[in-house]
């Protein structure tokens, strides 16, 4: 199977990319080739593409996510930089299965990623963006509270919530029901 090829006259419609946070103090003279308006711009270059934006998640039929090393929460008041490689781009829409849901049991932080993310290993269950968001609730509710398991009988609860969250991710079994086979 051959991906779709990215690029600026492209990767704007129907996408989903990770882009990575960049300090701006080490692209000092960036020139936006381009400016949007809701105000986003954008710089581009061979390999990829630079945005400065300051609403990142959602942007118009595009989901992008600005990953950054930084410990202070993209609260999308504030402009922030981020660079994306034209193959770190994949494409999205609201009906096709092509996210699944990554947990990092650690720092109980959950989030959806692409297919075509070369991350991918099979074994989490391909859902459409709503269906994606349902599973997402449902395990942000397992991960920080613990009122779903007031009937169920278990001896350890941070076991029990990691194998229900693995259930969830891996079939497509509901909550419900995997709750009513642990009663």
């Amino acid at each position: 199977m051959t991906l779709k090829k990215y690029n600026k006259t492209n990767f704007h419609k129907n996408t989903f990319c990770e882009f990575i946070e960049v300090d701006v103090a080490t692209i000092p003279n960036i020139d936006w080739h381009y400016k949007s308006k809701s105000g986003s711009g954008y710089c581009f270059t061979e390999e990829g593409v630079y945005r400065i934006s300051n609403h990142w998640g959602r942007a118009a039929n595009c989901r992008w996510r600005l990953n950054s090393r930084s410990t202070s929460k993209i609260n999308n008041s504030q402009n922030r930089i981020g660079y994306a490689k034209w193959t770190d781009f994949y494409p999205n829409n609201e009906t096709e299965n092509f996210f699944y849901v990554d947990v990092n049991f650690d720092t109980k932080e959950v989030t959806f990623q692409h297919k075509y993310n070369p991350n991918y290993d099979g074994k989490a269950v391909l859902r459409n963006a709503s269906e994606t968001a349902k599973v997402i609730r449902q395990i942000k509710e397992i991960l920080e509270s613990d009122t779903w398991a007031k009937y169920l009988d278990f001896d350890d609860l941070e076991v029990l919530r990691k194998e229900i969250i693995l259930k969830l991710i891996q079939t497509s079994t509901s909550f419900a029901e995997i709750k009513r086979s642990l009663l």
